[in-house]
């Protein structure tokens, strides 16, 4: 149980924190915006499950998701007519349990409007170093590795072009046996998570770029040999931060990837969820070129603050709320 001491430090942290962000923003002409928390449709990302909830009595309740991200109401803005947003979001998914992990969380998410990736990179640099020397940490140093880099560098291998059988043998080297199951994505995000991330450096911000035009989400793909996705994320230290994009805004590619990963759900016995029709009817209308991240608030807070577990930094952890 934490003191009342620690209590107030934390809550007065995390605002001390929320007011450098807004300032940082305010100086840069970006709304803040508040979008709704329920939703008529859910992620339909594999690798994410959505909370819901019943809306309505008897034979006129409705199914609700719990947001995951504010992702989809910030484009439905976007093309409504705002340039530049941010939100503080409160979001939630299921499953999510452990030191950096809480059913529910905040992100900061924000957009611009004809920015590509790359300069949406330098303004994620930007606030964070803010926020570090806020904290009286100084400046760290930045680093930008592509994911071909990273992977080569740090685990031996060469995500784009080597084989399966390559790949295979450096998880077995990792110590890991009998995953013939694994997709190709699924044996390198867990490379990345058991090798690559605990060998990065502690005090470094790590840019990755260029990601396999199959871990997509909702970026647009590059095109190249092989394609690339126009993705980036941030780690600060060993943590992964931030994840962003240079915005897909073709309506029909949007629906056929919806329709890809719910393909993949259905294979895997997981929940349906509705697609965002609301998404993309926005999107058919017409979103602009744009970029946009995510960045864990939560996570920020702990490392600026040298804590290792959410539960230092909540008042009120899921088993508390």
């Amino acid at each position: 149980m934490k003191s009342d001491q620690d209590w107030l430090s934390a809550l007065r942290w995390r605002a001390g924190a929320y007011q450098q962000v807004r300032a940082f923003f305010e100086q840069r002409g970006v709304l803040e915006v508040e979008t709704p928390v329920l939703s008529r449709g859910g992620t339909t990302d594999p690798q994410i499950e959505s909370l819901s909830c019943l809306v309505g009595t008897g034979g006129n309740a409705e199914r609700r998701y719990l947001r995951t991200s504010p992702e989809f109401f910030h484009k439905r803005l976007l093309a409504a007519g705002v340039t530049d947003l941010f939100e503080l979001a409160k979001v939630f998914r299921d499953g999510e349990f452990g030191a950096r992990h809480n059913p529910e969380f905040t992100l900061l998410e924000w957009y611009r409007s004809g920015w590509d990736h790359y300069r949406l990179m330098d303004e994620v640099g930007e606030l964070v170093q803010c926020l570090l020397n806020w904290a009286g940490q100084g400046h760290w140093p930045v680093r930008t590795l592509s994911f071909a880099e990273l992977f080569v560098e740090y685990a031996g291998v060469d995500p784009l072009h080597d084989t399966r059988a390559a790949l295979d043998a450096r998880l077995a080297a990792a110590g890991v046996m009998g995953m013939d199951s694994w997709s190709r994505d699924e044996a390198l995000d867990y490379l990345r998570g058991a090798v690559i991330e605990p060998a990065l450096p502690t005090r470094q911000l790590t840019f990755v770029v260029d990601f396999p035009a199959s871990q997509a989400a909702l970026a647009r793909i590059l095109p190249g040999d092989p394609p690339l996705a126009a993705r980036f994320e941030l780690y600060l230290g060993q943590v992964e931060l931030a994840n962003g994009y240079h915005e897909l805004t073709d309506a029909a590619e949007q629906r056929r990837r919806f329709e890809a990963d719910l393909a993949v759900r259905g294979q895997r016995s997981q929940p349906l969820p509705r697609m965002d029709e609301a998404l993309l009817a926005a999107m058919e209308q017409g979103l602009p070129d744009c970029a946009g991240v995510a960045l864990g608030m939560d996570r920020l807070l702990l490392a600026l603050g040298g804590a290792t577990d959410l539960r230092q930094l909540l008042p009120f952890p899921h088993d508390q709320a």
